[in-house]
């Protein structure tokens, strides 16, 4: 979550309508002719180098954030799940497992999103390796974090055991059950998109898991609190609602990492459920997301997160809106115009990080945060995070 400035702001009726899934003909280089192997050798090499910043004994990477060292272990953990390899294994899984012996449910700052796209990083590795040990940490962090996911009965009553203040039972009329809390800490009143889309988006993977329906109602929980509650009128996941006032982040605050985590759960949760209005839903923000003006120009180069001079946490969230459409792709393989704005997306990012953004070095490519370029002139950390997805979906939606 960024900014701390709130504005009442009201929430649009959203209903299904139907999709603008067209590719726009001002978008740049959006296919490649590179072969499998090619695009293979390209995000592995993009892993590499990365792996060679990374202390297995924390699951820590130099130059980059603890939030964003499991998104990139989550893109190792999917190149090795897409290409049916065990090439990045053992430092994935030694990773995971050195952050939980050292965190508490995989929170090291005291913040539910961290512990979260960790316990999504656990995941991925348990689908990519058969490692039910991974599995439980997943697990285990969901039940840590359910205590901070607003009940029928905590909005009926104004209050929730985990924290110490009086809490809005509905926001603007909608209400604020599936709502999930950004911190722990007893006091922190934001509930925010992306603690919630994690949430719900670890719970449609642990339904698809376990076929535990307790996982698939508290998807559709939280998959109802942004549909209803936190979400603008062009289908954009909106950033924080305040629980105790019923303050709202400004309307202009929209990041990639919120509407690319949940459309990636919406995925899920719509072949768990079977339920079609959420995989309408989800074609809409998916037609929203790709061509978004917030955060694209005509071009549909990814402008967000470009600083080359210092880490910030919104590098980190362009890679998770590609990661979540990556996976869009791979469940909807009857709905060939939604495949196409994917892979043509995905493909533009791609080109624009190999044609304008990337620097071959002693036989080493180093990559910009900054997709339009121009290369870097030395290694960036967050830059080979943020390209690390691009270059795996690549390999996949091609």
């Amino acid at each position: 979550m960024l900014g701390s400035a709130f504005v009442v702001f009201a929430i649009a009726f959203h209903s299904v309508t139907g999709q603008n899934l067209s590719v726009p003909s001002t978008w740049r280089d959006p296919s490649t002719t590179l072969s499998s192997s090619d695009r293979v050798t390209i995000a592995q090499n993009c892993i590499d180098t990365l792996t060679a910043q990374l202390d297995t004994s924390t699951g820590s990477f130099n130059g980059i954030g603890y939030w964003q060292d499991a998104n990139a272990l989550s893109a190792m953990a999917n190149q090795d799940y897409i290409t049916h390899s065990t090439t990045n294994q053992a430092a994935v899984t030694n990773s995971l497992n050195s952050a939980w012996s050292l965190y508490a449910n995989y929170d090291q700052y005291g913040y539910n999103d961290d512990a979260m796209w960790w316990a999504t990083a656990a995941y991925y590795a348990y689908r990519a390796y058969g490692d039910s040990n991974l599995l439980d940490h997943a697990i285990a962090t969901w039940t840590h974090v359910t205590n901070y996911v607003i009940t029928p009965a905590d909005a009926s009553a104004g209050s929730i055991s985990t924290k110490n203040f009086t809490i809005e039972g509905s926001c603007d009329g909608e209400t604020m059950v599936g709502g999930v809390f950004w911190r722990p800490t007893i006091d922190d009143t934001s509930v925010n998109s992306i603690a919630t889309g994690l949430y719900s988006t670890l719970s449609a993977f642990l339904a698809s898991a376990t076929g535990n329906s307790t996982y698939t109602n508290a998807a559709i929980a939280s998959s109802n609190w942004i549909k209803t509650t936190n979400m603008n009128s062009d289908y954009l996941a909106l950033d924080t609602v305040d629980a105790q006032d019923c303050t709202r982040s400004p309307s202009t605050e929209l990041f990639t990492y919120n509407s690319g985590k949940y459309l990636e759960g919406l995925s899920v949760l719509a072949d768990v459920t079977g339920d079609s209005s959420w995989s309408s839903l989800m074609l809409n923000v998916v037609a929203a997301s790709v061509k978004a003006t917030a955060w694209e120009g005509s071009d549909g180069v990814i402008t967000e997160g470009a600083d080359v001079s210092e880490d910030n946490d919104g590098v980190g969230f362009k890679s998770v809106l590609i990661r979540g459409l990556n996976e869009v792709w791979t469940r909807n393989s009857d709905n060939g115009a939604l495949r196409t704005l994917i892979q043509s997306y995905t493909d533009v990012q791609y080109n624009a990080l190999l044609d304008l953004a990337s620097t071959n070095s002693s036989g080493a490519t180093w990559y910009s945060p900054a997709w339009e370029g121009p290369g870097p002139s030395s290694f960036i950390s967050w830059g080979q995070l943020a390209a690390a997805d691009v270059l795996v979906s690549a390999v996949n939606v091609n």
